[in-house]
């Protein structure tokens, strides 16, 4: 399934990113965001600022670094490894597939944040897939009972993320999209990684009984 999915979002970023290169995707883009400006309230404006908040870099990078201690001192070194490798690699093919592309963010309205870099795809979306993606899988493997409750959870979170992007008006739709599917990439690689280390290891160790 992992593989499958995997698959499903190269394909898809594929697509957009082909469609954004020849800059047809503008009329599109512009439609969804206008529609979203007709939704802005003050109270609005605080609720996504906070959410936007949860998808900053740093913010991110920080709960990975708390995460990851803990994960070593409970001896889950393969874990907190993974869990680097994950966040510090989105964040940097982020910045790589940002540069190539070198789109501009918009300008439809006066922005209430500010802003840097390019626009495409959204690193927000992208990173923010990424990590709290693969800290729900963390929690998943230990509690199994809870899982589709994680799951669920952690879907939204990044869904409401993205979107605050585009409240925000800080992101075009395909950006975020694109986000999604990169990031679902990166975190597949990771995840099956790390199974696939766990099972080499696990082998390893019977062999050595054995």
């Amino acid at each position: 399934m992992g593989l499958l999915l995997s698959a499903l979002a190269v394909w898809v970023f594929a697509q957009i990113a082909d469609e954004v290169l020849e800059q047809e995707t503008q009329t599109f883009d512009q439609s969804i965001l206008l529609a979203i400006r007709q939704m802005h309230t003050p109270i609005g404006d605080r609720i996504m600022l906070g959410i936007t908040f949860l998808g900053e870099p740093v913010f991110l990078l920080l709960i990975c670094l708390g995460i990851g201690i803990r994960l070593l001192y409970y001896h889950r070194r393969s874990q907190a490894t993974t869990l680097g490798i994950a966040a510090v690699g989105a964040i940097g093919l982020n910045y790589l597939i940002k540069v190539l592309f070198g789109r501009a963010r918009p300008q439809l309205w006066n922005r209430i944040v500010d802003v840097g870099q390019y626009s495409f795809p959204c690193g927000h979306a992208m990173i923010s897939l990424v990590i709290y993606g693969f800290i729900g899988y963390l929690i998943a493997k230990q509690y199994p009972r809870w899982r589709a409750w994680i799951f669920t959870l952690t879907i939204i979170l990044i869904i409401a993320i993205g979107f605050s992007r585009l409240y925000l008006g800080v992101h075009w739709p395909t950006d975020v999209i694109a986000g999604y599917a990169a990031g679902i990439v990166w975190l597949m690689t990771c995840i099956l990684s790390l199974e696939t280390w766990r099972i080499y290891r696990t082998s390893g160790r019977h062999s050595q009984s054995d």
